[in-house]
C-alpha cells in the first residue's frame, strides 16, 4: 500500500506539534509520527514555559495561531511577569505547568484537529531522489509518502544518557534513541555534530522539609500567554521554593568530580554554557559558598519535584549525599537522579530563513535538531517549518519574519547566519528592537501577517482588530483632555508626584513615572468612563498597551526609525549574484564565509560573524556597479 500525505513532521515534540498543527490548519493533509503518543509534548525538563525572553516568544507563537500559549493557559499551576522592575521591553510572562495536563491538552488539540493524523511509530530514514524527499521509511518497515517532510527528532538522534560512569542509549530517560537519519543525512552532504544538555533530580516533596525553604508564590493578575483570552485558570495555583547549596553539599559533589562525565573525558561534546551543571558551578565559581536553587511542583497534584538549579550528570550516590547535606533535604527521597545527555545535531547555517536544508528540497528542520535548546525556540521554529512545508506543497511566498518583527525571526537569522557554537537560548540581548519586540504587543506585530497566510483565523482577527480601536481610542482621549491644576494637584500629590504649576494634556501625566491610567482614573471620572468602555475580557489587556505606547513612545519611534533604515539594507537582495571566490578584495575570512552561508541580502551578510564593514562596502560598490 502507499499512504500519501502533503506534509509528514517526524517527532511529537514541542517543535513537531506546532509544526503539525500549523500545517494542517492551512489546508495540508498531515502526517505527525511519534514514537509514543503518550508523551506528545512533554515537557523533557523543567515543566515550565516562558522566562526571560522565551515568554515572548510564546506570546508570538500565540499571535500567529500557534497552539503553545493556549495549552499552557489551561494547565498553568503558577503564573508570574518576570523582570517587572525594569521597562515592558524586558518584561516577560513564565508559567509552571502540570506536566500530565499539558499532555493531554495538546493530545486534544492534535486528535481533534482536522487534516491531521497520528502513527506511532519510528522514522529511521528517509526517501530522498535526486536531492528532493519524497517521504520517510518507518521501523515497521512501512513507507509513507509526502510532499515535505519536516525533522523534529529534539535529543534522540543517537541520543547517549550518562549518569556517572554509567551509558544508556537512548532520547530520554526510558525511551529509545533513533538510528539511522543522522548517518543518512551525513552521506548526503550534511554536517553533523554532538551536542550535551542535561537534567536535575525528581524529588518526591513528602520528603523535603518544606518549613526550611522560602516560599515564591505566583500572581494571579490579567496576565496570561493567548491573546485569546478564554483560558482560566482552572488548575490549584501552587508556591514554588528557594533555597541554597552549602560548602557541605559542595564537598561531596567534588568527591565525586573524578567519576563526572563532563570532567573525566566521557563527554566531548558542547553543553550549555547559562545552564550550567552543579558541578560545572562550583569548579567555575569555585569562591562561591553557596548556589540558589529552585524547588518547583511537576503537578498540581503529583508529589514530584523539579530541584532547578542541580542539574548534573554525576554518580547517583553523589547526587543523593550532597542533596542530604542540605537540612531541608535531610530525609530526602527521590524519583530518578539527575542525567547528561548528548545528541547529534545539525549546523543550521545549513538552512534557509524558511528552515527548508539547502542541500535537500523540501525537508524542513525545526527544534534541537538545530542546535537549539528550550521548548519555547523549539515551538517557534516548528511553527515556522510548519508554514513553509505548506507554502512549498501550494505554491506561495515564503514566510519568513524580520529581526524587527519577532525574536523568532531573530532565533532563526542567529541560526541560518551565524550558526551556534553552543546550545542555543534566546535572551533578551539577543534582539537589537527589543523596545519594539515586546511581549504586550505580539499580536500588533504578528496577527495581521498571519491572517493573510491563512493560520491566525477570523475571531482572533477581529479581536485584534478591536483591541486596536480601543486602544487608539484611549491614546486618543488623553493627547486630547486637558487637565488643570486646581482640578488634580491634591490627587497627585497623594500618588507622590509633583503638582502641577500649569494646565497640561492628561498624556503629559500619564507619560510620567509611576503614574498609570488607573490610578489617574480615580481622579479624573471622564477617563474613568473611558476606560469603563472597555470589554471586561481584554480591558486591563488593552488599557496596558495603551499606557505602554504612550510612556514609551518616544523610545519605540527611535529604534523604529533605526529598525526602517537597517531594513533597506534587507531589501538589497544579493543571493546568486556573486562568486564571492572571484572577488580578490574580500578578505579570505569574508570569501569563506560569504560562499558557506551565501546569504539572501546585503543586511544578513553583514551579520555574519567576520564579515566587516569594509567587506560590506565592496559588496555594496560591486552592486553599483
Amino acid at each position: 500500500m502507499i499512504f500519501k500525505y502533503d506534509i509528514i513532521v517526524v517527532g511529537a515534540g514541542h517543535a513537531g506539534c506546532e509544526a503539525a498543527a500549523a500545517a494542517a490548519n492551512l489546508g495540508s493533509k498531515t502526517l505527525l509520527i511519534t514514537m509514543d503518543m503518550n508523551k506528545i509534548a512533554q515537557m523533557s525538563c523543567n515543566p515550565a514555559v516562558g522566562g526571560i525572553a522565551k515568554g515572548q516568544i510564546v506570546r508570538e507563537i500565540d499571535a500567529l495561531g500557534g497552539y503553545m500559549g493556549i495549552v499552557t493557559d489551561e494547565t498553568t499551576i503558577q503564573f508570574r511577569m518576570l523582570n517587572r522592575s525594569k521597562g515592558p521591553a524586558m518584561w516577560s510572562p513564565r508559567s509552571q505547568c502540570d506536566r500530565t495536563r499539558f499532555i493531554e491538552a495538546w493530545r486534544n488539540v492534535l486528535e481533534n484537529k482536522e487534516n491531521l493524523y497520528i502513527w506511532q511509530d519510528i522514522v529511521n530514514s528517509l526517501l530522498i531522489e535526486n536531492k528532493t524527499v519524497l517521504g520517510v521509511k518507518t521501523a515497521l518497515g512501512i513507507e509513507f509518502r509526502a510532499k515535505s517532510v519536516i525533522l523534529t527528532n529534539g535529543t534522540f538522534l543517537n541520543g547517549l544518557m550518562h549518569i556517572g560512569r554509567t551509558q544508556i542509549k537512548g532520547g530520554r530517560l526510558s525511551e529509545p534513541t533513533t538510528t539511522g537519519i543522522t548517518e543518512q543525512l551525513v552521506s548526503l552532504g550534511i554536517k553533523s555534530e554532538r551536542m550535551k544538555t542535561g537534567t536535575p533530580v525528581r524529588i518526591d516533596g513528602r520528603s523535603v522539609h518544606f518549613e526550611e525553604l522560602t516560599a515564591q508564590p505566583g500572581e494571579n493578575d490579567f496576565h496570561k500567554f493567548s491573546y485569546l483570552g478564554y483560558s482560566k485558570r482552572t488548575l490549584k495555583q501552587l508556591n514554588c521554593w528557594t533555597l541554597y547549596t552549602n560548602e557541605a553539599c559542595h564537598d561531596i559533589l567534588r568527591e565525586g568530580l573524578p567519576d563526572s562525565p563532563l570532567y573525566n573525558g566521557q563527554i566531548q561534546s558542547i553543553g550549555p554554557r547559562y545552564c550550567p551543571s552543579i558541578e560545572t558551578k562550583i569548579i567555575t565559581f569555585a569562591e562561591k559558598t553557596q548556589h540558589q536553587l529552585f524547588l518547583e511542583p511537576e503537578g498540581e497534584h503529583t508529589q514530584e519535584y523539579y530541584l532547578n538549579g542541580f542539574s548534573s550528570s554525576l554518580p547517583f550516590g553523589i547526587q543523593l549525599k550532597a542533596l542530604q547535606a542540605i537540612s531541608a533535604f535531610r530525609d530526602i527521597q527521590i524519583y530518578r537522579p539527575g542525567y547528561a545527555i548528548e545528541y547529534d545535531f545539525f549546523d543550521p547555517t545549513q538552512l534557509q530563513h524558511t528552515l527548508e536544508t539547502k542541500q535537500i528540497k523540501n525537508l524542513f528542520f525545526a527544534g534541537q535538531i538545530n542546535g537549539t535548546t528550550g521548548y519555547e525556540e523549539a515551538a517557534g521554529q516548528g511553527l515556522i517549518a510548519g508554514i513553509n512545508a505548506h507554502i512549498n506543497c501550494h505554491d506561495g511566498n515564503p514566510f519568513i519574519l524580520g529581526r524587527d518583527e519577532a525574536y523568532i525571526g531573530v532565533l532563526i537569522d542567529d541560526l541560518v547566519t551565524k550558526g551556534v557554537d553552543e546550545p542555543y537560548r534566546m535572551f533578551t540581548s539577543r534582539a537589537e528592537y527589543r523596545i519594539l519586540l515586546r511581549q504586550d504587543n505580539a499580536d500588533m506585530r504578528l496577527t495581521e501577517k498571519a491572517y493573510k497566510t491563512g493560520l491566525a483565523k477570523e475571531e482572533r482577527y477581529k479581536i485584534l482588530q478591536k483591541k486596536k480601536i480601543r486602544r487608539d481610542a484611549i491614546i486618543s482621549f488623553v493627547e486630547n483632555y486637558s487637565v488643570k491644576p486646581q482640578h488634580i494637584n491634591s490627587g497627585l500629590e497623594v500618588l507622590g508626584t509633583t503638582p502641577l504649576s500649569h494646565g497640561c494634556k492628561l498624556i503629559d501625566l500619564v507619560a510620567r513615572p509611576h503614574i498609570s491610567l488607573n490610578n489617574l482614573a480615580t481622579l479624573i471620572p471622564a477617563l474613568k468612563d473611558e476606560l469603563e468602555k472597555m470589554p471586561l475580557m481584554h480591558k486591563e489587556e488593552t488599557i496596558e498597551a495603551a499606557e505602554i505606547s504612550i510612556k514609551y513612545s518616544g523610545y519605540i519611534k527611535r529604534e523604529q526609525t533605526i529598525a526602517n533604515k537597517i531594513g533597506r539594507l534587507e531589501n538589497i537582495n544579493i543571493k546568486g549574484k556573486f562568486n564571492y571566490n572571484n572577488i580578490q578584495s574580500l578578505s579570505t575570512e569574508a570569501r569563506e564565509k560569504l560562499t558557506k552561508i551565501n546569504p539572501d541580502t546585503i543586511a544578513q551578510a553583514s551579520r555574519i560573524p567576520g564579515i566587516s564593514p569594509n567587506d560590506i562596502n565592496i559588496l555594496l560598490v560591486l552592486l553599483g556597479r
